[in-house]
C-alpha cells in the first residue's frame, strides 16, 4: 500500500496547490503555512519556509506534501537538469524534465527496499518552442501536461472550478491567469488571503520566459484586483 500512503501523506500535508496556464504565462499559487503540524513556533523565520522551488531558470515547480521527501526531490531534479544543460547544450524542456521526474519515481514503486515520495510536484515553465508548460508528476509515477490544475487537501473541489473556468477554453492574459489561480484557491478554501498567506511562482514571455516567484507588493496588487472584481 506504500503508494496510496504515499498519496494521503499529499493530501495530510494540509496545503492546497492550484495552478494555471495562460495564453503566453503559467502560475502556480499555493498556500504559506508557517506553523504546521510540530512547529507551533512563535520565533520561526518565515522566510525559510516554502514549497516552491526553482529549478532551472525557466523552469520552477511547487511541491505539495511532505517537505523532506520535497527537498531531496528537488535536489535530485536541479541536479538532472544541470547534467542535461552540460551534456546537450541547451536548456532542459519542461516535458522532458516532468517525464524524467515521472521515470525517477516510478522506480521507488518497484524495490521493495524503498519508499515513494509522498509528495506531488506541479512543474510549470516556458518551453523555446511551445509557450507556457504545466505538468503534475505523482508518486505512483504518473506525469501529465494541463492547462490547469490542482494538488493537496482542497484538489477536487479546485478541479471542479477550474474546470468551469476554463470550459470556454479562454485565452488568458498574464492578469487574467495569476488572478484566476489566486482567485480558484481563495474560493475553495472560502479564506481571505493576505499577501502574507500565500506563494506565487510565475513564467511569462515577457521575463524571457524566467520563472520567479511574486514579491508581497506584486500579491497584492493582484489581490486587490480580484476583491475589487468581486
Amino acid at each position: 500500500y506504500q503508494i496510496e500512503y504515499a498519496f494521503k501523506a499529499v493530501k495530510a500535508a494540509g496545503i492546497t496547490t492550484v495552478s494555471v496556464r495562460g495564453a503566453d504565462s503559467v502560475c502556480i499559487v499555493t498556500q504559506k503555512k508557517v506553523a504546521q503540524g510540530h512547529s507551533q513556533d512563535k520565533l520561526l523565520d518565515p522566510t525559510s519556509v516554502t514549497h516552491m522551488y526553482k529549478i532551472t531558470d525557466t523552469i520552477g515547480c511547487v511541491q505539495t506534501g511532505h517537505q523532506a521527501d520535497a527537498r531531496a526531490q528537488v535536489q535530485r531534479v536541479r541536479n538532472e537538469a544541470v547534467q542535461f544543460l552540460y551534456k546537450n547544450g541547451y536548456n532542459m524542456p519542461p516535458e522532458v524534465l516532468a517525464k524524467r521526474v515521472a521515470d525517477m519515481n516510478q522506480v521507488y514503486t518497484q524495490h521493495a527496499g524503498m519508499r515513494p515520495y509522498g509528495v506531488t510536484m506541479i512543474l510549470c515553465g516556458m518551453d523555446e518552442e511551445k509557450g507556457p508548460q504545466l505538468f503534475m508528476c505523482d508518486p505512483a509515477g504518473h506525469f501529465m501536461g494541463y492547462k490547469a490544475t490542482a494538488a493537496g487537501q482542497k484538489d477536487l473541489e479546485a478541479h471542479n472550478m477550474l474546470e468551469k473556468k476554463l470550459k470556454a477554453n479562454p485565452s488568458l492574459s498574464y492578469d487574467e491567469t495569476v488572478q484566476m489561480a489566486v482567485s480558484v484557491l481563495q474560493s475553495v478554501l472560502s479564506a481571505d488571503f493576505k499577501a502574507t498567506d500565500i506563494e506565487v511562482g510565475v513564467a511569462n514571455k515577457e521575463q524571457m520566459g524566467r520563472f520567479r516567484q511574486l514579491d508581497e507588493a506584486e500579491i497584492e496588487r493582484h489581490l486587490v484586483a480580484i476583491s475589487e472584481r468581486d
